[in-house]
């Protein structure tokens, strides 16, 4: 199942060390199969707020995308970005090609109370 690190990147100010940063990433999904599906792109907020810029990075599992997290070549890098992003980095299992969401709906329903 493909697995999606998503940064929701704020107060993100051109420096030298993001620039250097954004360079050496690309290097580092190469073992994991990693590679970017959305990079600081336009986005469109139809609910909410959302103030800064959107990352996904799209691997193959969770685990590649938990070995490319926890690489040497990436922990490396990665305080280039921190000293000078603030933001949040979730990581997420994607669903199965098969999923089907009204099985979740009818679990759900199955805890519901009865009237």
């Amino acid at each position: 199942m493909p697995a999606y690190v998503i940064a929701h990147l704020q107060d993100a100010a051109p420096h030298p060390d993001i620039a250097e940063y954004i360079e050496r990433i690309p290097t580092t999904f190469e073992p994991y199969g990693g590679r970017f599906l959305v990079h600081v792109t336009p986005h469109e907020v139809k609910e909410g707020s959302w103030p800064g810029a959107v990352v996904v990075i799209g691997f193959p599992g969770i685990t590649e995308a938990r070995a490319w997290w926890d690489s040497p070549a990436y922990q490396e890098i990665a305080p280039l970005r921190s000293r000078h992003i603030k933001g949040d980095i979730i990581m997420v299992e994607g669903v199965p090609d098969d999923y089907d969401p009204t099985a979740t709906a009818k679990a759900m329903r199955a805890t519901l109370p009865t009237d």
